[in-house]
């Protein structure tokens, strides 16, 4: 990578000097979303999309230096040719293209190919070197279509409803359980957010993004008004003594790994909802596939396993890179 170099503090473009989600503090960086494994503090400038914004603000403090693009809004720095281009993870999500003398390397940050309804859709960005994911790189991992997953999880919640049980469901508080906001069936009942979500809503909402404005879950909210609803709440919430104030209650998990047999139980829920916000397998070669890369750069996940097949079937050059960049791993870091 002539364009882009992989140091201490992370992917660094020594021709604008300027890296791209450092993973220490740096002068100048370029984030490609505001999950707190790419969206660090102590930059000492910042730039992003617009719909990154606050939420960036919110998390990281709201005195930060920070400049917003567009998507498709190319700047020019030292010569280099900046813009940010969807990557359909969450609001604001965005592949980092990077063009000088001929030569475009792309930043896909996290991404998937479903459209989400929430986030910009992923658009495939043609290039010579590619930065991919593969939280999810292996065959077994094979979403069933959005709106499958929502009727499922609307089926459980109205069941519960129906034998007076209230239901939780822990999500992601960016980006994931905005998703489930978006979808769900408000003639069930009603919908609760959790503190840090519905913080996260309003700073999306002041960013221009459309989200079902729902109530916070308030000590003035009478517990009978949480007969039959759903509340969603953050996976740090599980087991917490926040909890007792929804008893009696069934719970939900929403994350990729429910694919896996017994994720569900590992973590004492009652339900898992197999809902992500990467790409599967079959969407991380569509969405390569797609640029016409000559070589690609995986990070985080199975980067062994989905590069030999890129190699030995795709016929894609393929190369390891060492990050910090953690995923959908059960944290609040990446969804």
């Amino acid at each position: 990578m002539n364009l882009l170099e992989l140091t201490p503090s992370g992917l660094y473009c020594p021709q604008a000097d300027i890296f791209i989600d450092p993973w220490r503090p740096v002068e100048k960086a370029i984030i490609t979303h505001a999950h707190a494994d790419h969206s660090r503090y102590g930059m000492k400038h910042y730039l992003a999309h617009h719909h990154s914004a606050e939420v960036m603000k919110l998390r990281l403090g709201q005195d930060i230096s920070l400049e917003t693009l567009d998507y498709n809004e190319p700047i020019l720095i030292n010569g280099v040719k900046i813009s940010l281009h969807p990557a359909g993870h969450i609001p604001g999500s965005s592949q980092i293209r990077l063009e000088l003398k001929g030569k475009t390397v792309v930043v896909s940050g996290d991404y998937k190919v479903e459209d989400d309804g929430l986030s910009a859709p992923f658009e495939a960005v043609k290039c010579q070197e590619f930065v991919s994911e593969c939280t999810f790189g292996l065959p077994i991992y094979k979403w069933q279509a959005q709106k499958e997953i929502f009727d499922s999880l609307n089926n459980w919640w109205r069941s519960n409803a129906e034998k007076g049980l209230n239901s939780v469901v822990f999500a992601y508080s960016l980006g994931k359980a905005q998703r489930i906001i978006n979808h769900l069936d408000y003639s069930i009942g009603e919908v609760f957010a959790h503190g840090a979500i519905w913080n996260t809503n309003q700073a999306l909402m002041a960013s221009g993004v459309k989200v079902i404005d729902i109530p916070k879950v308030t000590q003035e909210v009478p517990k009978s008004r949480f007969k039959g609803a759903l509340i969603i709440a953050p996976p740090s919430a599980m087991g917490s003594p926040w909890m007792k104030k929804f008893s009696p209650y069934r719970t939900g998990i929403c994350s990729g790994w429910m694919n896996i047999r017994g994720a569900r139980r590992r973590r004492a829920a009652d339900a898992g909802f197999v809902l992500s916000d990467h790409a599967d397998w079959e969407g991380l070669i569509s969405a390569i596939k797609a640029t016409d890369a000559e070589k690609v750069y995986l990070t985080h996940g199975s980067t062994a396993v989905f590069g030999r097949y890129l190699e030995e079937v795709e016929k894609i050059q393929a190369v390891e890179l060492e990050t910090l960049f953690e995923g959908e791993n059960g944290s609040e870091t990446g969804d």
